[in-house]
């Protein structure tokens, strides 16, 4: 994870920590991107899906940045994902909207669509997305800080690949199948840093085991089972085996949410389940046909605009009362700020692997 500094220190770059590498914003995103192009992405698809990935690594989300490089390249290159496809419109009625990524890389069906909706929002208040035959969508509330921007609010969950039972089974049934939130801020007549809620509802993201195997670290017991249904500190062995939903020691909470994103997402999308994509961490295998639906509001519409951001900044001055209360979203936004001065570290081994995909 990248070092917070002082913005004002600019000029003074520690060195990267042994066996790391220390890349500038523009030297990730350009690695990214001839990787992603060398396994037959097309530019205008490599393009969005660098910046996303090159943007979690920033924010210190290592599980869902450079390191899933090796398996977006993999499924480029079997085809699981098509890297030289365009997304289309599938249907448009009203306020809603579906988008048909054709199998192809989410980030580029997501940023057109979302497009769209922001206008469909703006005409008439509300704006229903869905992206169907996707892939993996990355970091989910990365993909509305448009809204944010609009001034609009955004919610979105996605579906993905089956790695979790439901209440009271044992075999996976669900993916973590992220929930994700952005609401504007403005203090007084400036814009400000927006409230960003992502969540998976697996007691921890997949990707987290996925950095953890690469790096030959263990996890903590309570995040995964082994594929005998016992507790495990093995990355790799809860990858073999299953995730445990949010609370799932105490609770069903967490596997009933991840079921109502599974028919929001999948069903409702018409998009694959959980349990029809096969394993997102192997190269071979059918398109995983993922599902992505976003809503995004425009606060115009409801309350108004300034009515809205008061009562929001009503409820964080509360929040911001108590000591020790910190924002969805404000570390993350500090740490990007950072890697803008000074550039990501990522383990040697894991440069090398890219660098390789890249020639």
């Amino acid at each position: 994870m990248n070092q917070i500094l002082d913005p004002d220190q600019a000029s003074v770059l520690p060195p990267p920590a042994p066996e790391q590498v220390r890349l500038s914003w523009d030297e990730a995103q350009a690695l990214v991107q001839r990787a992603l192009q060398a396994a037959g992405a097309l530019p205008e698809n490599a393009a969005p899906t660098a910046q996303a990935l090159v943007l979690a690594e920033a924010q210190g989300l290592a599980s869902h940045g450079l390191g899933r490089i090796p398996s977006y390249v993999g499924h480029l290159r079997s085809g699981r994902v098509l890297g030289t496809v365009h997304p289309v419109v599938a249907h448009q009625r009203g306020a809603v909207l579906l988008i048909d990524a054709r199998n192809g890389l989410a980030f580029a069906a997501c940023a057109q669509g979302m497009q769209q909706a922001l206008e469909i929002a703006r005409r008439q208040g509300v704006a229903l997305l869905g992206v169907t035959n996707s892939h993996h969508a990355g970091v989910l509330v990365d993909h509305l800080r448009p809204v944010a921007a609009a001034g609009m609010v955004g919610v979105a969950v996605a579906n993905a690949s089956a790695c979790m039972p439901a209440a009271g089974g044992k075999r996976a049934l669900f993916g973590t199948n992220p929930i994700a939130a952005i609401f504007p801020r403005r203090a007084g007549a400036q814009p400000a840093d927006p409230i960003m809620i992502d969540l998976a509802l697996s007691e921890v993201a997949r990707g987290k085991l996925m950095t953890a195997a690469q790096r030959g670290q263990s996890i903590p017991l309570g995040w995964a089972l082994d594929r005998d249904g016992q507790p495990t500190t093995d990355p790799k062995a809860g990858l073999e085996g299953t995730l445990l939903p949010i609370g799932a020691t105490t609770s069903p909470k967490g596997a009933m949410l991840a079921l109502m994103v599974e028919v929001l997402a999948g069903a409702l999308l018409g998009a694959n389940l959980g349990t029809e994509m096969g394993s997102f961490f192997t190269h071979d295998g059918a398109p995983l046909r993922m599902g992505h639906l976003f809503i995004v509001i425009d606060p115009g519409a409801l309350a108004g605009q300034d009515g809205y951001y008061a009562r929001v900044e009503d409820l964080v001055s509360t929040m911001l009362e108590e000591e020790g209360v910190r924002l969805a979203g404000a570390r993350r936004l500090a740490l990007e700020r950072q890697a803008r001065i000074h550039g990501v570290q990522i383990p040697r081994a894991l440069y090398e692997q890219i660098e390789e995909l890249a020639r």
